[in-house]
């Protein structure tokens, strides 16, 4: 299911969604003492990030991570790390946890079973998920061109997986969406008028190999809400 909330202004998008987010982090942490949240990467969630990097929430009780991560340096401006160390990790969330889904140099098999134990003991269930949407309907890293994907969109896989899109750079871990589905709010992040019109693509079929977003559109267990401004 999913509902779609729109707004005029993207600064007025940041600031509802930052709101929104906040409220739910809090409630998490008064309710079980933490809070996760898995966030994506773009130019779009930039304004988001500040707005809620200032919010007075209790910090050192939430952790952040990213809904998935290209396999670069943390310093390359193609690393979603720099993007939320650099714009969500700031102002008041500079008290945050990070977990870095990104650790070596390479992603071997090893790396992987490791980083799927410490995800499962430190994050998962997410409180709070924060997707992106590309052109071809992929989100995260599950891309419907990658040899991978019948494996991302499996309800029986591992929750982090590696991934090599063949229309994008760079091999990628990402979390599967066995476990992003998990997540108590699932939120699509999106602006454009070119993304509205993936956005009404994806509704109206249902081949999520096609379109991988329409997996989190059409499950009818989960309650995807769209945000979306010009």
């Amino acid at each position: 299911m999913y509902q779609i909330n729109e707004f005029e202004q993207r600064h007025l998008l940041d600031e509802t969604l930052a709101d929104n987010v906040a409220n739910i982090l809090a409630s998490a942490v008064k309710q079980k003492g933490k809070a996760s949240i898995a966030v994506s990467g773009g130019s779009t969630p930039k304004g988001f990030f500040n707005s809620l990097s200032k919010k007075a929430l209790p910090w050192q009780s939430i952790t952040i991570t990213l809904a998935d991560e290209r396999w670069v340096d943390i310093d390359s401006n193609d690393s979603n790390t720099k993007l939320v160390h650099e714009n969500l990790l700031q102002n008041e969330a500079v008290k945050a946890k990070f977990f870095h889904l990104k650790q070596g140099d390479a992603l071997t098999n090893d790396t992987l079973a490791d980083l799927n134990i410490a995800a499962k003991q430190q994050l998962l269930p997410l409180d709070v998920l924060i997707l992106g949407m590309g052109e071809d309907g992929h989100t995260a890293s599950l891309f419907p061109c990658s040899d991978e994907i019948n494996e991302c969109l499996s309800l029986d896989s591992s929750a982090l997986l590696k991934v090599v899109p063949k229309t994008a750079p760079h091999q990628r871990i990402t979390f599967s969406f066995a476990a992003l589905v998990q997540s108590e709010n699932t939120i699509l992040h999106i602006s454009g008028n070119s993304k509205k019109q993936v956005l009404a693509k994806a509704i109206a079929g249902q081949d999520v190999k096609e379109m991988p977003i329409r997996a989190f559109l059409h499950a009818a267990d989960v309650n995807t809400q769209v945000y979306w401004a010009e």
